[in-house]
């Protein structure tokens, strides 16, 4: 398969650069894989769409202030560094720009209670660097961060809480599972009124989200890992629900990847952690999932080729182009797409 295979043509003024108000107002489309049909209604009407036994599936992972700038040392000048992944209490995986000035021990200044130095180079600007700090290091990023928006979104967040979801907790990711910031509490309340269970799994977005597909045939692609896990209580609640013929219904890629991940191949999942690095494209068998709460995704991107598998490529690219025809809201701060 090629990359190209996984390409659509979109108006930029369609690339959603704010959030809308209230969360669930936001459109949504929904696609019956079953008859290939489409229907145009809102977010707040997913609760129409599910039924009693269903199982819905979030990430409740949180994001960090990941964007933070420093300086060399004596230096004059201004780097930017996106804190990727945790490796442990004081070292992080990180894209650097200009990265070349970040070669093996520089110092870097970030403020008067943060400092690194660089201890491994690794490939398209990617550094680790090793975190000296006064404090707790969250609250320093609090201080001095902001949130790592997508470079599509050229309009300043003016709230920074509508770039998590109402139920993250878990502090790691570097952006936001997107599908996920269409819901409120309120409507998660009429959810589970309706009877639908809620399942909670982690999966800390990190850089397969930033780097683009490269290779023209995607097979060569390398898919970085990403942190997950499930827990006991939320893996009894999916494999109950595979176990009675139920659905489970996933909101986002971030869910899709952590659930396959972490099942076998009669789709039972196991409270687990891991690191996975899972890439999902046409050809592949869904072991758990049976439904989907996504964003519009970017052309030619693993998350569209995961969608891809799951509905079909034409189908997917038939969807779009429709989406696109009724100016629909595409990619972070986008309309939604319910795929069942």
């Amino acid at each position: 398969m090629n990359k190209s295979d996984f390409y659509y043509d979109l108006p930029q003024e369609l690339i959603a650069q704010t959030p809308i108000y209230p969360r669930d107002n936001s459109r949504m489309l929904v696609y019956d894989r079953l008859t290939n049909k489409i229907a145009h209604k809102h977010f707040y009407d997913i609760v129409e769409y599910l039924k009693e036994g269903d199982v819905l599936v979030i990430n409740n992972t949180k994001v960090i202030p990941a964007r933070i700038f420093c300086h060399r040392e004596g230096k004059d000048e201004v780097i930017e560094v996106l804190l990727l992944k945790r490796i442990d209490y004081n070292h992080y995986e990180c894209i650097t720009k200009p990265a070349k000035k970040l070669k093996i021990d520089t110092k870097v200044i970030f403020s008067e209670k943060l400092s690194a130095i660089v201890k491994e180079i690794g490939e398209q600007g990617i550094r680790v660097l090793e975190f000296t700090f006064d404090g707790v290091l969250e609250d320093i990023l609090n201080d001095i961060g902001t949130m790592p928006l997508p470079p599509y979104i050229k309009e300043k967040l003016q709230d920074q809480s509508r770039y998590q979801t109402v139920y993250c907790k878990e502090l790691g990711s570097s952006a936001a599972p997107t599908a996920g910031l269409h819901f409120t509490q309120e409507l998660l309340e009429k959810i589970k009124e309706k009877g639908v269970q809620i399942a909670q799994v982690l999966l800390h977005v990190g850089l397969g989200t930033f780097r683009p597909v490269k290779e023209e045939d995607i097979l060569k692609h390398n898919m970085h890992s990403e942190y997950c896990e499930i827990d006991k209580e939320n893996a009894e609640i999916i494999n109950n629900a595979v176990k009675d013929g139920r659905r489970v219904i996933c909101v986002g890629t971030t869910s899709v990847r952590t659930v396959e991940s972490l099942a076998d191949e009669n789709g039972f999942v196991k409270a687990d952690k891991m690191d996975t690095n899972i890439f999902i494209y046409p050809g592949y068998k869904f072991k758990v999932v049976k439904g989907l709460i996504t964003n519009f995704h970017l052309p030619e991107s693993t998350l569209i080729m995961l969608v891809s598998a799951f509905m079909g490529r034409e189908n997917t690219l038939n969807m779009y182009n429709e989406a696109v025809k009724e100016k629909y809201r595409f990619f972070s701060f986008g309309d939604a797409t319910y795929i069942i």
